[in-house]
């Protein structure tokens, strides 16, 4: 199939094939759902899990939230740069 635009030839077989996520996209996704079903579970029931493992506002407790709040930085940047471009 011809793409109009760039001039170049592209096959079904490219359109079909999914994105891979990498080792980084992985690790973003661990963390924002830890992180998800922390904010989850403080909502709910307010526990909070990350301070009653870690320590309530320790540094390894304040690392995990900041690791966090990275991997939701992360996918946004990953989710926007996915975006089709204007025409």
């Amino acid at each position: 199939m011809a793409n109009i635009q760039t001039g170049t030839e592209t096959g079904a077989r490219e359109a079909s094939t999914p994105a891979r996520l990498n080792t980084l996209d992985w690790i973003a996704m661990v963390l924002l759902v830890i992180g998800g079903l922390n904010w989850g579970l403080v909502g709910l029931f307010g526990i909070d899990v990350v301070a009653r493992l870690l320590g309530d506002m320790t540094t390894a407790a304040r690392a995990v939230y900041v690791l966090v709040g990275i991997a939701a930085v992360y996918s946004i940047y990953v989710c926007a740069s996915k975006l089709p471009a204007k025409p």
